[in-house]
This record gives structure tokens, sequence and C-alpha cells, in this order.
């Protein structure tokens, strides 16, 4: 009887031991140590925006582990049709407010868009300018190879303007979907010269020259943010959101030449 009874006595601490341990380990598996869950948020930002949302990607997924910032970058107008038509976005940051108006019109933004910048256009030149091109007149040089966007798109609407304005009629070889599109045919030497952003011939370096025109102040561009309506990742595009229209964003987007909104 004695070594019956020291034997259940024995198995019943055994029991308490197991049970000590599991709880610990259940604790830690649940605890502040987990993993966080793996997110995606998916961003659709205006081309000119590239250097500048990329370098945010990075910030915004240093400040929250496990999301995954994917970036689509384009014309804006092709954007805003793409998310009026059923495309998968959390945010949408455009280069004008027509093009947000597109998406909003839908109803597919969620709140107040937010305008958080600011851009002008700049004549991007072949390096040493072999052309000589001083002014947006230059640009009407029958000799000259000039891109341009295309009259949809933000940067080539606001060319349009300054050809309105000053009675100049550009007669370029091609129009480009975005800015970057301009940008590589002058960076190829597919042209002589494009009309892109301020912001993209600094990001180019000495792959572009670029030249000033005071008729560029006649059309600026606003870029407007907003989170789209019932998003996959409604929170997590608010919190992006306001990182970009607070001090980290602002603070990026300055660095690379944008105007304060």
């Amino acid at each position: 009887m004695r070594m019956r009874m020291a034997a259940a006595a024995a198995a019943g601490l055994l029991v308490l031991a197991g049970c000590g341990g599991g709880t610990t380990n259940g604790a830690a598996a649940g605890g502040s140590s987990a993993a966080p869950e793996d997110r995606t948020l998916t961003v659709f930002a205006a081309a000119s925006l590239t250097e500048s949302f990329g370098e945010l990607e990075k910030q915004f997924e240093t400040d929250n582990p496990g999301v995954d910032v994917v970036l689509n970058y384009g014309g804006s107008s092709d954007l805003a049709q793409q998310i009026v038509n059923g495309a998968p976005a959390d945010v949408f940051a455009s280069a004008s407010d027509s093009t947000m108006k597109t998406v909003s019109d839908a109803g597919l933004v969620d709140g107040t868009p937010s305008v958080f910048a600011k851009n002008v256009l700049q004549i991007a030149a072949v390096p040493g300018n072999p052309k000589g091109i001083m002014s947006f007149a230059d640009l009407a040089k029958p000799d000259l190879k000039v891109v341009v966007c295309a009259p949809q798109v933000p940067c080539g609407a606001a060319a349009g303007k300054i050809e309105t304005a000053t009675g100049v009629t550009l007669r370029p070889v091609s129009e480009e979907p975005d800015v970057k599109s301009v940008l590589g045919k002058v960076t190829s030497g597919d042209a002589d010269a494009g009309l892109v952003y301020v912001t993209d011939v600094a990001s180019a370096g000495d792959k572009v020259q670029g030249v000033d025109f005071p008729e560029a102040a006649q059309a600026p561009t606003t870029y407007p943010i907003a989170v789209i309506t019932d998003a996959p990742q409604t929170e997590l595009g608010r919190s992006f959101v306001n990182m970009v229209t607070g001090e980290p964003g602002q603070k990026v987007l300055g660095a690379a030449g944008f105007e304060a909104p």
C-alpha cells in the first residue's frame, strides 16, 4: 500500500510539471515575442513620385514589421481608371485633382483627399544642352526632337496649359504615358529635350540638364492622396497617408524638390 501511494504521488508531480511546462511555452508563443501578421499595403502612385515613395516605402515597412508595401507607379489618369475598373488598391496618390476626382466621383475615396505636395514643369535637355535650349519657345524649333506627356496625363495637361498661355505650339515626336517615359527618351538620346517635373530632372542627376522657364509657374501640379473605400487594408492605408502628409513624408518630398502644399 505504501509503495502504491508513493507511485501515485510521483505520477501526480509529473503531471503538474508537465502542465506547468505547457503553460510557459504557450505564453511565449502567444505573447509579445510572436511574429507580427504579414500584411500587404498596395499604393497606386504617380510616376513622378517614384524616388520619394520608394524611400517612404522602406521607412513605413521598418515602422510596421510584417507589412509589405507594394507600389504601382504610372500615369495618374491610367491609375485612376484602373481603380475605377476594380484594381485592388489601398491608397491612391495622384498628380492632379482631376484624376483624383475620377476616383472620387465613382464613390471610391474614403474621406477627403489631402494635398501633400506641389510641382512644376522643367525642360530636361541632353547633357551640355548642345541645342542651346533656353526657353519654352525654343522647344518649338523645327530642328528639335521634343517629347512630352500625353494630354490626358497631368504633366501633359500642364504642358498644354502653357502652350495656350504662351501661344507656342509644340510638335513633339512622341507623347508618352508618364514623366519617367519622357525622361527615358532624353537619357537614351532618342530626344533632344522633354518636358518633365523639376523633381524628375533632379532624380536623373547628370544624365540630363535642367532648363527652367518662368511660364511653368502658370501650370503648377498639385498632388492629392486618399485611402480607397473598402480597401483591404484601410487602417494601414490611413497610417501611410498620415506619414506622407506628416513630417516624415514632407521631409523626404522636400529633399526631392517637391514644394510644400
